[in-house]
């Protein structure tokens, strides 16, 4: 595969990445207009976790350190709060009826 038609793949993929992103905000952005408050629904964060991971195989593609410092450390954020969720969630469901 030549060299350039890797370089179109990368940029394929990072912008995927950025759409995978994108969509963390329009969810966010749908649930809040239906709830008529702002909301943060689960979806934000499994877009989040992968247009990060995404844009950080691009950013590491680029050898962007600083890209690849800000894409990692968010990364943490996500895989916590989907933690969290799933621990809020479990013990929602072991609660006595």
């Amino acid at each position: 595969m030549s060299e350039n038609t890797m370089a179109t793949i990368w940029l394929g993929i990072g912008f995927l990445g950025q759409a995978l992103f994108f969509m963390r905000f329009f969810v966010q952005w749908i649930a809040s207009e239906k709830s008529k408050r702002s909301v943060i629904p689960n979806a934000f964060w499994y877009f989040s976790l992968a247009g990060g991971l995404v844009l950080l195989s691009y950013a590491i593609y680029r050898r962007d350190p600083v890209f690849m410092l800000g894409q990692f450390t968010g990364l943490f954020i996500y895989i916590r709060n989907l933690m969290l969720l799933r621990n809020q969630n479990k013990a929602v469901n072991e609660q006595p009826s």
